[in-house]
């Protein structure tokens, strides 16, 4: 099971520098890792893609408390555990992009109610909870997190340069397979489309849809 310690000890070993036994030890690779992942290093790593273990959707209801005083007429808040934002739509199944919004201070703006926005969180239900990391995502993390305390380490700068080629490379890794997992999506059908389609909602591409993007 992923934890704290193994992330750090995984990182130590794409270092080239001995696990810790605890998180209670001492030492400059406590204490570099310690202030590595202090600034805000999980919701760096889980901003870094629409990541599928940590997605949640939720229904927005506008503020009863803010009354934007022009231009859009609600105003929702913006859920706190938000790192990365991977859709807004008018409907509970995601299929119609919300266009005409905006947000500013913590909130979204629009005219529509309610509103559903998909995102990556870092609750510890979510995105927070190191348990739910997939393989692929913990390989990036183990190198990401090494290449913060690298320097100090090993004043080697081709071992750094290594390094920071093998964070790009599971990254791209980690990405691909998050995209492999869940249904295959499309881009939504533009205006014309739809009214070529009329009220019957009936498919002129005879089952086929061109513009997969996932």
């Amino acid at each position: 099971m992923t934890t704290k310690l193994s992330l750090y000890n995984g990182a130590l070993l794409e270092c080239g520098e001995r696990p810790l036994a605890d998180l209670s030890e001492v030492g400059q690779p406590r204490r570099l890792l310690d202030q590595a992942w202090d600034a805000d290093f999980v919701d760096y790593v889980l901003g870094q893609g629409q990541w599928k273990f940590a997605t949640r959707t939720a229904e927005l209801v506008a503020s009863t408390t803010v009354q934007p005083p022009f231009g859009y007429a609600k105003a929702y808040d913006i859920p706190v555990d938000l790192v990365r934002t991977v859709g807004l739509c008018s409907d509970e199944f995601m299929t119609e992009p919300l266009l005409a919004y905006d947000t500013e201070q913590g909130y979204i703006f629009s005219d529509v109610e309610p509103i559903y926005l998909s995102y990556v969180s870092n609750d510890t239900d979510y995105g927070g909870d190191l348990s739910r990391w997939p393989p692929d995502f913990v390989q990036y993390v183990h190198a990401c997190l090494a290449s913060r305390i690298i320097k100090p380490l090993n004043q080697s700068e081709s071992d750094r340069k290594t390094l920071y080629s093998l964070v790009k490379m599971r990254l791209t890794d980690a990405r691909s397979s998050n995209a492999m997992e869940g249904p295959t999506k499309f881009l939504p059908m533009g205006t014309f489309v739809r009214a070529r389609m009329g009220r019957g909602g009936s498919r002129i591409d005879r089952g086929r849809r061109n513009r997969l993007i996932g």
